[in-house]
């Protein structure tokens, strides 16, 4: 399974933990293949394929045609940014574990250490 070479991550601008990690992705992503979008900025959901409502419970990635969301996002935005199929071939036997510690995580991802978060940088971008 063959990761494809570019997508679009979109993401909790208002969550510290979420720009941080956002922030690590883009380090990871030297050649700058994945783009990256808070949901609240104009038109990001629907970039996606997907709904503002949806994008505020969890991160969404885009790629070839195809939305994945949660920990299957992360793991296929990872990929892209490594270029190797390696954490989806990790998330495939792995998915019921890492399905469960995304969602607590998306819980409570208010009061994990962050950055300032995205829109607090950029209000102009995410209409704030």
């Amino acid at each position: 399974m063959t990761p494809p070479t570019t997508g679009l991550l979109v993401f909790d601008g208002r969550c510290g933990f979420c720009t941080r990690t956002v922030g690590w992705l883009r380090l990871l992503d030297r050649d700058a293949r994945i783009t990256t979008l808070p949901y609240q900025q104009a038109g990001a959901p629907e970039k996606a394929g997907a709904t503002t409502t949806a994008c505020a419970d969890e991160v969404h990635f885009a790629a070839e045609g195809r939305t994945v969301t949660g920990a299957a996002a992360v793991n296929a935005a990872l990929a892209v940014a490594l270029r190797t199929d390696l954490p989806q071939r990790l998330y495939s036997r792995t998915a019921p574990v890492q399905d469960r510690v995304y969602a607590w995580v998306a819980r409570h991802r208010g009061r994990l250490p962050g950055t300032t978060p995205w829109c607090e940088r950029y209000p102009d971008v995410c209409g704030s």
